[in-house]
């Protein structure tokens, strides 16, 4: 596990790496500078440019105060969104992950087809859906878990990067429902890796590295646990 690992950070400067990762973070700055724009033209269009209050009279400056406000607010959420986002759109690039680490390591495997990209987007978003709705949910364990809060944090989310990393890697060459199969006789191990994975997530600008670094690490996995089947 810890060599697939190894091998994996080894392979970091590849170019389709880099590519994949700065398609992901680039298209998730791109999202929440739209957001943040987007909010400031409510603000402009609906906040009044004053208002009364009693004994006091027209204050103004409403407008003002609440994009302020609306900038710390974007701060903030990109702090505990950057990740989760970047993570959605580089899923839809990943497979050139997986295609770019078989390529330098197994380069006699056959071919395989590409996932159509409607197919590699709904598995994007429901990834994504899946990672906040589980991390909302692990959220009302925090305050029972006291000091193991991080373990709760590594342990729900190495379960759901395993899962979905795994199953994406091994569809490409055993379907689906190869992919399940294959997860299923494999659970503990996939998901100790996948805790492996999660644990860089509590870092900053590291944890941007994880959904590439994921899908290197899950590919030689699995062609070790597919070949000893």
């Amino acid at each position: 596990m810890f060599s697939d690992f190894t091998r994996a950070v080894g392979q970091i400067g590849d170019p389709r790496f880099r590519r994949v990762l700065l398609l992901g973070v680039g298209l998730a700055l791109a999202l929440l500078v739209g957001v943040y724009a987007g909010m400031l033209f409510l603000i402009e269009w609906l906040a009044p440019a004053s208002v009364d209050i009693p004994l006091v009279g027209p204050v103004g400056g409403l407008d003002t105060l609440l994009s302020i406000g609306s900038a710390l607010l974007m701060v903030g959420l990109s702090i505990f969104l950057m990740v989760p986002v970047a993570a959605l759109f580089s899923g839809l690039f990943l497979e050139d992950v997986a295609q770019a680490v078989e390529d330098r390591h197994y380069p006699t495997l056959p071919p395989v087809p590409r996932l159509k990209l409607s197919d590699s987007l709904i598995d994007a978003v429901n990834f994504f859906g899946l990672l906040v709705m589980a991390n909302v949910l692990a959220l009302l364990l925090y305050p029972f878990a006291g000091p193991l809060v991080p373990v709760v944090f590594w342990a729900v989310n190495g379960f759901l990067l395993g899962r979905e990393y795994f199953t994406l890697v091994a569809m490409r060459r055993l379907g689906r429902k190869g992919a399940k199969a294959l997860r299923a006789r494999h659970n503990g191990a996939i998901w100790l890796a996948g805790t492996l994975m999660a644990a860089p997530l509590s870092f900053p600008l590291v944890n941007l590295f994880i959904p590439v670094l994921g899908v290197a690490t899950f590919t030689h996995m699995f062609h070790r646990l597919n070949s000893a089947r």
